[in-house]
């Protein structure tokens, strides 16, 4: 099976690819539409965005596996991603991780069995001060407690 981006794609592609002063700089935003378009980086997204920009499959692949901003395989509705470096975990990030995956019933890289939340950690979601820190959808929630998650948690249970 191929993948090709939407028309609307293809002209984000191709006006993305004129920004930049070679085609390897569009990688990222490149694999940032295809996730856009199909809810994650497939493989053949991969192939698509390796051809279109002239880079070797494995080169792609690298980026998309190195970045935690891609997602290799279909996600919930939501994604929560909470930061499990050492400025959070100084002042609570193991215990709040420790509580999603209790509240959720799922570990880091599941989703619930609604389809509605993918529980995931990122190295460092760059809020050192204000820990510990998740990000919602790519939305920072700062300053976590255990009371504030239970809210955030609800909330995006109860969404239709």
């Amino acid at each position: 099976m191929t993948w090709t981006p939407s028309a609307a794609g293809q002209k984000r592609i191709d006006e993305i690819i004129a920004r930049y002063p070679s085609k390897m700089a569009a990688c990222l935003p490149a694999l940032r539409l295809a996730q856009e378009e199909i809810g994650h980086v497939s493989k053949e997204a991969i192939d698509w965005v390796s051809r279109r920009l002239e880079l070797p499959r494995a080169h792609v692949q690298g980026v998309v596996s190195f970045y935690t901003l891609y997602h290799q395989k279909p996600v919930g509705k939501h994604v929560v991603q909470v930061c499990r470096t050492l400025s959070c975990a100084l002042v609570g990030g193991e215990r709040i991780l420790d509580h999603c995956q209790k509240k959720l019933g799922i570990r880091p890289g599941e989703t619930t069995p609604d389809g509605k939340i993918t529980l995931e950690t990122a190295e460092c979601l760059a809020s050192c001060g204000s820990g510990p820190v998740l990000t919602v959808d790519d939305e920072f929630v700062e300053n976590l407690t255990i009371e504030s998650i239970d809210a955030l948690l609800d909330r995006l249970r109860s969404e239709p």
